[in-house]
């Protein structure tokens, strides 16, 4: 009998040592597996897209509104008294007090500092420093977030390290998660004892036993299924982090890891994630009580939620705060300020895409430089061009003009969304280039095809000024052109161009015949000008069309993108220099690093005194042409641009620019359908919308003439300098210094008599 019991107690002694060797065997290779995951990346991060700053500064028009929106979007607090905190603002008598939030920039890193906002009549008349009453010339928020590249598991987390996390808020966690952890080896078998006997006592699953290590484990190595092989694993890995991992390192990864809820289809991970989903915060200005409501979620973050429950996330805080006392982490006079500390949340918006055609076009752009897997998972910090303000305006502008349209023009319904009225809209800034939005058409849910980047369309009369421009060496702006019926022989047939409406003169000027859109004249100026000219000059403005040697070349007769075509135009507003697109500013990476920055890619197209003549002459076609109903519109600042209509009305152009700003706007189908309206009917209602929702941009800077550029009075009748007292009709016009008119006009200037001296004076008088 006793033999047999040796027997038996050396059978057990050698099963337990041989299952320690295996054990001790299996750790060490898990160990090896769970180093070589941790030193590598741990977390997919998703790149995160970002808006440009908003610009405050005295002087700018702004809508307060407007402000207050956009301060709720960056999760700035409301607040009935002075802000006290960074992310808070009040609305005061005479404008706002916001207490701005930190900036972290590429070449801007700026503190929080409180403010105060005068505002009157929607303008910025000061930005007063409330603490040491001075004043600022200039006040910046922050970015929006307006997209992020997600890879399949959809989730948002900001890793952040052990030395920012406050102790109170690893506490908290401990406390409400795994009491025991400083103390246990991964494993805690006192926990699972008090576990089962909680759970037989009331019959179901009250308590767990599982230690923070194995929650780790669990998250980051193993699926969610119920085996008890994957049980086994979960230990054995609880064990082998241990061994390898301090205490410190083991509570980072786990809250860095640790799931806090949904946003959406987006889940909120890590505690980085979690304090600006709930509290706008950074983690390392949590409260106490904001620690302990983060704690107490992780029970159950569909539960104890306070977006979902107040009352029960309330109640989970409280005891996460007794726990904490109970164990002398935090004295009773905390733990009472705790919880009488009212719980206030951020509140948040349901991950939403905004601006979809401008994303898809920055996505075009990083997809040439990055692969998709990393910008899923590498945690770039994307910063682009786009102002949400001008990009909802357009939005909006759009859709309502094209409604408009359709309620005013019954033939032009359509029944299917798809084959519905379209249109397009792009605002650049003309110096820089950047984009600061873009609507690719009607419904990006229904069409993604983007109408401002990849559509190629007719542009119309919007060609004309590009043509003007290539000839201002040889034509000036009072030359005569001929506004008669001529026929021209195009590969062998005649062809002879039409004017869109009734210009009764047989010659115009080379002013009137963009103020009015003369089709005839602008023909007649090609011709003459030479066909090879001005193809050589347009191909300078980087358009990819190829253009042939047609003389209907000078009406827009060949197909361009609407993104090169507001880019020619930026060159009329920036004195000649025409910059590329810019989407894309700063790519930086989770370390701050730059990783691509695009300078402004420029070059000069024209001189800066040719800019200024094309300007002047489209200002005349706001103010006296085919685009001055943007006068009974309400558009009461200087303003340069040009309508276009196309053969059969199948397109609507109107392109508007002042030195701050540049503004495309087109109307069409995309079948190539009639609209039965024209760039002043059609397009320009939804432009003057659109800049009437962007006062930030507008302004009463006029453009500045250059040198190199004179101003003489000249006869319009013959297009020469006028003859004082005997020419009946004068103006004063702009030229190049080196193509100023030399010769007095010719019909009036021969001698005369008495009596038409005394007419000419009296004329003057008129």
């Amino acid at each position: 009998m006793f033999s047999q019991i040796k027997k038996w107690i050396f059978g057990i002694g050698l099963a337990l040592v041989l299952f320690l060797l295996f054990s001790l065997t299996y750790c060490w290779y898990l160990s090896g597996n769970i180093e070589k995951r941790f030193s590598g990346r741990k977390w997919k991060i998703p790149s995160t897209v970002y808006s440009d700053t908003t610009l405050l500064f005295p002087g700018k028009h702004v809508d307060l509104t407007f402000i207050e929106e956009k301060l709720k979007k960056l999760g700035y607090r409301k607040k009935m008294a002075q802000p006290e905190k960074k992310g808070e603002y009040q609305l005061i008598d005479t404008g706002i007090e916001i207490y701005f939030k930190d900036l972290n920039l590429p070449d801007n890193i700026r503190e929080g500092f409180l403010a105060a906002l005068d505002i009157d009549h929607d303008q910025i008349n000061n930005i007063r420093l409330i603490d040491t009453d001075g004043s600022l010339s200039l006040a910046e928020l922050g970015p929006e977030i307006i997209m992020q590249f997600f890879g399949k598991e959809r989730e948002l987390r900001r890793v952040v390290s052990i030395n920012n996390i406050p102790k109170h808020l690893s506490d908290a966690v401990t406390s409400a998660e795994d009491s025991r952890f400083y103390t246990h080896f991964g494993v805690d078998p006192i926990g699972i004892i008090r576990a089962l006997f909680t759970n037989i006592r009331y019959g179901y699953i009250r308590q767990g036993g599982s230690t923070l290590t194995q929650q780790l484990s669990k998250n980051y190595f193993l699926t969610s299924e119920r085996t008890l092989r994957r049980k086994l694993n979960e230990l054995f890995i609880s064990v082998a982090i241990e061994l390898k991992y301090s205490k410190d390192e083991i509570i980072e990864i786990y809250l860095n890891e640790i799931y806090f809820g949904q946003k959406g289809s987006v889940s909120i991970n890590g505690v980085g994630e979690a304090a600006d989903f709930y509290f706008g915060k950074k983690v390392e200005n949590l409260t106490l009580s904001e620690s302990a409501v983060i704690a107490g979620i992780i029970k159950g973050p569909n539960i104890f939620s306070p977006y979902s429950n107040l009352k029960k996330c309330t109640d989970r805080r409280n005891q996460v705060l007794h726990a904490m006392k109970n164990k002398q982490l935090i004295s009773d006079q905390e733990m009472e300020m705790a919880i009488t500390e009212p719980i206030k949340t951020v509140g948040f918006e349901k991950y939403n895409r905004q601006a979809p055609f401008f994303l898809d076009y920055v996505s075009q752009q990083l997809n040439e430089l990055y692969p998709e897997t990393s910008l899923s998972s590498l945690g770039f910090s994307i910063f682009t061009s786009l102002d949400t303000e001008v990009q909802n305006a357009a939005e909006k502008a759009l859709e309502n003009g094209l409604n408009r349209l359709e309620q005013a023009i019954p033939a032009i319904k359509r029944e299917e969304p798809i084959q519905r009225l379209q249109g397009a809209v792009v605002v650049l800034q003309p110096r820089t280039g950047n984009i600061l939005a873009m609507v690719g058409g009607r419904d990006y849910n229904l069409s993604q095809f983007n109408r401002i980047t990849q559509s190629r369309r007719q542009p119309g009369s919007c060609i004309k000024p590009i043509i003007v421009a290539s000839f201002l060496d040889v034509f000036k702006p009072s030359d005569l052109l001929n506004n008669e019926e001529i026929s021209y022989l195009v590969n062998d047939k005649l062809w002879a161009p039409k004017n869109f409406g009734d210009i009764p003169e047989k010659q115009i000027s080379v002013r009137d015949m963009l103020r009015l859109s003369c089709n005839r004249a602008a023909v007649d100026m090609v011709v003459r000008g030479g066909l090879g000219t001005v193809i050589d000059q347009i191909n300078t403005y980087n358009f990819s069309t190829q253009f042939l040697p047609y003389p209907s070349i000078a009406l827009g007769a060949f197909e361009v993108s609407p993104l090169e075509l507001a880019r020619a135009y930026c060159a009329f507003a920036a004195d000649g220099i025409q910059p590329f697109p810019l989407s894309v500013k700063d790519v930086i990476d989770e370390n701050g690093n730059s990783l691509v920055r695009r300078h402004m890619d420029i070059h000069e197209v024209i001189s800066p005194a040719k800019a200024f003549l094309i300007s002047s002459m489209l200002e005349s076609v706001v103010t006296d042409g085919t685009a001055k109903s943007l006068v009974k519109l309400g558009i009461d600042f200087p303003l340069a641009g040009k309508t276009g209509t196309t053969n059969e009305y199948k397109d609507a152009w109107f392109i508007g620019y002042t030195p701050d700003f540049l503004a495309l706007v087109w109307v069409g189908f995309d079948n190539g359908d009639p609209v039965y309206s024209t760039g002043s009917g059609a397009a320009i209602p939804i432009f003057a919308e659109l800049v009437k929702s962007m006062p930030g941009y507008i302004s009463q800077n006029t453009f500045t003439r250059p040198p190199g550029v004179v101003q003489r009075k000249v006869c319009k009748q013959s297009g020469e300098l006028a003859v004082f007292l005997k020419c009946p009709e004068t103006y004063d016009e702009y030229f190049l210094e080196e193509n100023k008119p030399e010769i007095k006009c010719h019909i009036h200037a021969s001698p005369s008599s008495i009596k038409r001296f005394f007419n000419g004076f009296k004329n003057l008088f008129k």
